[in-house]
């Protein structure tokens, strides 16, 4: 199947420390993006939606700036072209405005159904965090 990159900036009205939080660790990630999210002994973070579980690695992070999850087929290690989430926290120099940053690298949907499915879910977060 062909990916679709999605790009969108939400406002976030918390610090970078607090939204790190919920996008770099299970426990947080679990609150608001997936219904479960376990991370196995090979450091392998399963993230369950529906029922279903998506084994991804931590491809990248910087510490209160931005994490990257790559999501693989266990049972295809010829795959290359893996589907990914990225989170960016940026932060306007001038308003001091923090924005969370999504990149969506999958397939499946369309611009329409992804920018639902984010509003849907970074509006949970802002609830969690009251940001």
């Amino acid at each position: 199947m062909v990916k679709n990159k999605f790009v969108a900036d939400y406002q976030i009205n918390a610090s970078k420390k607090i939204v790190f939080q919920y996008l770099s660790t299970a426990s947080g990630l679990e609150e608001w993006f997936a219904d479960e999210v376990r991370i196995n002994e090979d450091k392998v973070y399963i993230f369950n939606f529906d029922g279903e579980d998506h084994p991804a690695r931590l491809a990248s992070q910087r510490i209160n700036s931005h994490v990257k999850f790559e999501f693989f087929d266990p049972t295809n290690a010829d795959e290359k072209d893996h589907a990914f989430i990225e989170f960016k926290l940026e932060e306007n120099e001038l308003t001091q405005t923090l924005f969370l940053k999504v990149i969506d690298y999958s397939d499946g949907y369309d611009d329409d159904e992804l920018t639902a499915i984010w509003e849907g879910l970074v509006g949970k977060l802002k609830e969690i965090i009251g940001g």
